[in-house]
């Protein structure tokens, strides 16, 4: 039996992971900047997930996945001034540009542990 809250389905979302190599040293900036940046990501409308990830092979390399209801949200998102200030910050902390691989989350299946939250999953 799957339990609803622990799986959803996700049809017609829009999702992007995005590959952010900072400049050698630099991540911790980089993160710096991310982390303001998701701060504010919750405000988006539309914007479901957005998660921050290290590279484990590459102390250099950020990783974001990030989705949203539709497309009309993504362009909504693109448009907020936390995107803008974002956009204006990064180039000073990126040693090349940004990968971008369009994907669109179908399923998204989480434990009760992290839903039920111990203190360590919850930010804000």
């Amino acid at each position: 039996m799957v339990d609803e809250h622990t799986t959803m389905f996700l049809p017609g979302r829009v999702g992007l992971m995005v590959r952010l190599p900072s400049r050698p040293g630099g991540r911790p900036a980089l993160l710096d900047a991310v982390n303001r940046f998701a701060d504010e990501f919750r405000s988006s409308p539309g914007a479901e997930a957005f998660v921050v990830s290290l590279d484990p092979n590459d102390i250099d390399v950020v990783w974001l996945h990030e989705w949203f209801t539709d497309e009309t949200a993504l362009d909504a998102h693109r448009a907020t001034t936390a995107f803008a200030a974002l956009m204006q910050e990064m180039p000073d902390l990126l040693a090349g540009s940004p990968a971008l691989m369009r994907i669109d989350p179908l399923r998204l299946d989480l434990s009760r542990e992290l839903l039920a939250g111990d203190g360590m999953g919850s930010y804000g």
